[in-house]
């Protein structure tokens, strides 16, 4: 089979879905969706799939958004306004605004991306990729358009191997020697296991690739069908599986690593232990997730800030941090960090100690507090001598504490205290 020209991406759109709440990120996302949960010292989760767009050669992106959007929006209209529309590039952010119907909001990711057919039409694109905007992972989608084209496909499913136990909150799928779908179940109960290793699955990762006016015929098919949900995965994919050609993409063919990442990272940080061990192990010496890889750079909002500063230089009063993270705008005066990450604008205090803790914007460490294991919200003021992570009991009936033993501390949590 005779290979297709690339590159492929000029000729995409990249289409992502960012309206889903992540109740389980519990009160992370209690003001906020999602994607735009922060990760990392200085992103938001969603920066993974537009950088990996615009690192893939795509200069066409829409974003739909829904659930509690007003943080996500501001950050997409803070860091991702560079694209101009007379260099042949678009930025375009689709909230659901009822656009088909005035009383109806998007009613699943199919339905999300049905309601702006005009306007992806008025960009003319002969590809349409379809990206999740809550996973952690970096991928050339250049390389799957390539596969999609060569192989014919009417849909290609980016897909990765996941232990059997954990699949059950993925689409599975079976395929054949070619990498054909033969099989696909959303969310199943009893995963299917692969042919040669029973304990392990094929996973959808929630990325695929159409041409265009194929896409838009499956739409309207789709809503036009009675009983649909109007979800990619409970009802596109098993339909287009059964009637068309479906072929899935290794996501070990196209994950981008640099030197020094050992294997093909992609996380999704779901849960509040999945969210806080994702960043804390971005203090490792060699961290499995390179932030530092200069060849595709992670784009984000970059906020003009000072630089970090370190004050204090006594026994026990040293403004340190070891193994660890600290962004821009954080003042550490007098207070020991260990194993932490710091977003930006962070002060810790004199005599205060924090130990594996993941610490969003603007918070404020009081004077001899102690935490560990912890995740402090955006803006949260710990009060002086406030210790947590050393008495379990007392900590689960503070704030939110995780069977893996994290606590999720906000500022209404703290507000009850006193």
């Amino acid at each position: 089979m005779a290979d297709q020209r690339g590159p492929l991406a000029r000729d995409a759109m990249a289409y992502v879905l960012a309206g889903g709440r992540g109740s389980r990120l519990a009160e992370l996302t209690e003001r906020r969706a999602k994607p735009a949960v922060y990760f990392g010292g200085k992103t938001r989760i969603i920066d993974f799939a537009l950088s990996n767009a615009i690192n893939s050669g795509i200069r066409r992106i829409g974003v739909a958004t829904q659930y509690k959007a007003h943080s996500l929006i501001r950050h997409l209209q803070q860091g991702w306004n560079f694209l101009r529309p007379e260099r042949n590039e678009s930025f375009d952010i689709l909230p659901a605004s009822q656009r088909v119907s005035e009383t109806q909001w998007y009613e699943g990711t199919a339905d999300a991306v049905y309601q702006n057919i005009d306007i992806i039409e008025s960009h003319g694109p002969e590809y349409m990729v379809i990206l999740a905007g809550d996973h952690i992972y970096k991928m050339d989608y250049e390389l799957m358009l390539m596969q999609h084209c060569n192989q014919h496909a009417d849909v290609t499913i980016a897909c990765l191997e996941v232990p059997r136990a954990d699949a059950s909150g993925f689409g599975i799928m079976a395929v054949d020697e070619s990498d054909r779908i033969l099989s696909f179940v959303e969310k199943p109960a009893e995963p299917l296991g692969m042919p040669g290793n029973r304990d392990v699955s094929l996973a959808s990762m929630g990325v695929y690739v159409f041409k265009t006016k194929f896409l838009i015929d499956q739409l309207r098919r789709d809503a036009a069908t009675a009983g649909s949900t109007r979800d990619f995965g409970k009802d596109i994919i098993p339909w287009l599986v059964t009637n068309a050609k479906a072929v899935a993409h290794r996501f070990s063919r196209s994950c981008v690593r640099s030197h020094n990442e050992s294997y093909a990272y992609w996380r999704d940080v779901g849960t509040v232990d999945a969210y806080w061990e994702a960043n804390i192990d971005l203090t490792d010496v060699v961290p499995q997730l390179d932030l530092y890889d200069r060849s595709w750079p992670l784009w984000t909002y970059a906020e003009i800030l000072p630089p970090a500063k370190f004050v204090h230089d006594v026994d026990g009063r040293r403004g340190s941090a070891v193994s660890s993270l600290v962004s821009g705008d954080c003042i550490v005066s007098g207070s020991r960090i260990q194993r932490s990450l710091l977003f930006t604008g962070v002060r810790a205090n004199s005599y205060s100690v924090l130990e594996e803790a993941v610490v969003l914007p603007q918070c404020q460490i009081g004077r001899g507090a102690r935490l560990r294991r912890v995740i402090l919200d955006r803006g949260v003021i710990i009060p002086a001598g406030l210790v947590v992570g050393e008495d379990a009991t007392l900590d689960a009936a503070r704030f939110r504490r995780t069977a893996n033993g994290v606590s999720l501390i906000t500022q209404a949590m703290l507000d009850k205290l006193t």
